[in-house]
């Protein structure tokens, strides 16, 4: 027994290390500032979005970041990290910035992740990337958004699109419910106004059913207890719909920042490696679209 068990402890270190390995694989260039809604030009490059490229990628998975901030900071650039993890693994990564409160209110936050992307689906090929494999991923405030874009059709509809372009999604300890406690009863009515049918009518789950995309949802225990019962909650709701493919994992020892602004510090930190794994299984091997 006792040498079974070290043998398993062995593979399992040898599996970490090819994990590991495979992870860092790729060098990458960056294209920065690409403007994804050219028909107009919002204050402090808004409109914008980065492309992380793995050296060599044609027709690679790609995925989509969005980062959080309240809905009322935050831009790309603060998440570069993100970017960096992703296409050292081989994947081409959009990360981006949207318009935020109190300069705009709901829903022009999710009106412009829409529209990037849009951008994407239709521009990520001369980028190296595959529009037909596109994972979206997201923390905190940036979580709501991406389960918003993917539950929420109206969005993608606004651009002759649907969930079904859409792979898989991936938020990290994000909001589903915009009308309970902790979300826009608290916070300034900047972000979705004071009517609480707006509020409901602003939550992914009021649009959860059976035919979404494979879904990864990630917290940690270090979020707020409200935000960690709204992680569950989300699961559950989903699986009560019909959902098929929803996997959760609660990420330990982490705070609501540090659980994705220290996805970046080693290869197998825990995560990016959830994500990419999750990646690998509904978008394919990544090395498989590059040269």
């Amino acid at each position: 027994m006792q040498r079974t068990h070290r043998s398993a402890v062995a593979a399992l270190a040898v599996w970490l290390c090819a994990t590991a390995a495979a992870a860092q694989s790729h060098t990458f260039t960056v294209v920065r500032d690409i403007d994804y809604v050219p028909q107009a030009e919002y204050a402090d490059g808004k409109d914008r979005l980065d492309i992380y490229i793995p050296q060599g990628a044609k027709n690679a998975p790609a995925i989509f970041s969005i980062h959080g901030g309240l809905l009322m900071a935050g831009d790309r650039r603060e998440d570069a990290f993100v970017g960096q993890r992703f296409a050292a693994a081989g994947y081409v990564t959009a990360v981006i910035s949207y318009r935020l409160s109190p300069q705009i209110s709901h829903p022009g936050h999710i009106e412009d992740t829409a529209a990037a992307f849009a951008w994407v689906t239709r521009k990520i090929r001369q980028h190296g990337g595959d529009p037909d494999r596109i994972l979206v991923t997201g923390h905190s405030a940036g979580a709501y958004l991406a389960m918003l874009l993917a539950a929420d059709p109206r969005w993608l509809a606004a651009h002759q699109l649907s969930s079904r372009d859409i792979k898989g999604v991936a938020p990290v300890s994000g909001f589903y419910w915009v009308d309970e406690p902790g979300v826009a009863p608290d916070r300034p009515k900047s972000v979705w106004g004071t009517d609480p049918k707006v509020w409901a009518d602003a939550s992914p789950s009021r649009y959860l059913r059976a035919d979404l995309p494979p879904i990864l949802i990630l917290d940690t225990d270090g979020d707020e207890t409200w935000r960690q019962q709204q992680a569950a909650d989300l699961a559950a709701a989903l699986r009560k719909a019909g959902h098929k493919d929803v996997t959760t994992h609660k990420v330990l020892g982490r705070t609501h920042m540090s659980v994705w602004t220290e996805m970046n510090d080693s290869p197998t930190e825990e995560t990016s490696s959830h994500i990419l794994r999750f990646a690998a299984r509904v978008l394919g091997a990544a090395n498989r679209g590059t040269r």
